[in-house]
């Protein structure tokens, strides 16, 4: 058996090249993992796109519709960030699927990954930051709706905190958020997750490992999740654009590893979201949304799952 991958090709093109700045690496990342041999074409699956009620166990029937047939008014797509189109609805919706599917997936098998989701910006009634839909918060919903797994953590290692992850599950005990970012960054104002971790600007890669170390352990065994979603983001990257933080690759590599082997030793199944990520050299920040499937493949193998 190989690591599963979840990838569709519509997460690659739905914006005209004036907006595109923080999207087009979605391709791109599947072309570097096929390209730089971290994954063979047999191990992709390809999502569906979720049905509305999917959408509806997490976001309000209205807000639903209004994106979906474009009646939503400018102001609330400018908060999005992103001009309304009918193929980012259909982008956004397969993003969706693909979270989804990456859940099940590491339900099976131990350990998924996705190309695109993390989505974390978005709250029940309005998107954010370029979220639209919280892929996380649906996937975790169908996932506890279906009976395949009650008690999920979501560590979310994007350099901006989960805001809308948080405030959808803050009075939920069955949805633990562990939100570990930048204290200095967007959003402005935080909402509160389960365990909140805010990091100095400039935090290098020791000081970075050592605080996620002196975390996660515990949280594991607190909160002893049937699933966990781990938001990979790369944002806190030192050349990242929306960063502030100063990690490298070789760090970026070890958190991932960190998470993925706490949880498989523990036999916790992870399903991997790409978060975020913002470079102008899309070759180079598609190769370092790559780290999470490297880290994963490796560990896929070394513990023969």
């Amino acid at each position: 058996m190989s690591l599963p991958i979840v990838h569709h090709p519509d997460y690659a093109a739905s914006l005209p090249p004036e907006h595109r700045f923080p999207m087009p690496k979605f391709g791109k990342v599947y072309e570097c993992l096929v390209r730089d041999g971290i994954a063979g074409l047999d191990q992709f699956y390809c999502p569906e796109r979720p049905p509305q009620a999917w959408l509806e166990l997490v976001h309000t029937q209205e807000y639903i519709d209004a994106y979906c047939t474009g009646s939503i008014d400018a102001r609330a797509m400018r908060r999005i960030g992103f001009p309304w189109s009918a193929t980012l609805v259909n982008r956004t919706c397969m993003a969706v699927g693909g979270t989804i599917l990456t859940a099940r997936l590491a339900l099976q098998q131990g350990l998924a990954c996705n190309t695109a989701g993390g989505t974390h910006h978005a709250f029940r009634t309005f998107g954010s930051g370029f979220c639209i839909f919280n892929d996380l918060a649906i996937a975790s919903r169908v996932m506890q709706q279906q009976g395949l797994a009650q008690r999920i953590l979501i560590i979310d290692l994007d350099v901006h905190q989960g805001d809308g992850t948080a405030a959808i599950f803050q009075d939920d005990a069955t949805v633990f958020t562990f939100s570990m970012h930048c204290a200095n960054n967007f959003p402005f104002h935080k909402q509160q997750s389960a365990l909140d971790v805010p990091l100095p600007v400039g935090m290098e890669d020791t000081a970075y490992l050592a605080t996620l170390v002196a975390h996660l352990p515990d949280l594991l065994a607190h909160v002893k999740p049937d699933l966990v979603f781990y938001d990979a983001g790369v944002d806190p990257h030192g050349d990242d654009l929306l960063g502030k933080l100063a990690l490298t690759d070789a760090g970026l590599y070890q958190r991932d590893q960190l998470v993925l082997e706490a949880c498989i030793q523990r036999r916790i199944p992870v399903a991997c979201v790409i978060g975020g990520g913002y470079q102008k050299d899309v070759d180079q920040l598609a190769r370092r949304h790559c780290l999470v499937h490297r880290a994963a493949s490796d560990i896929f193998q070394r513990y023969k799952l």
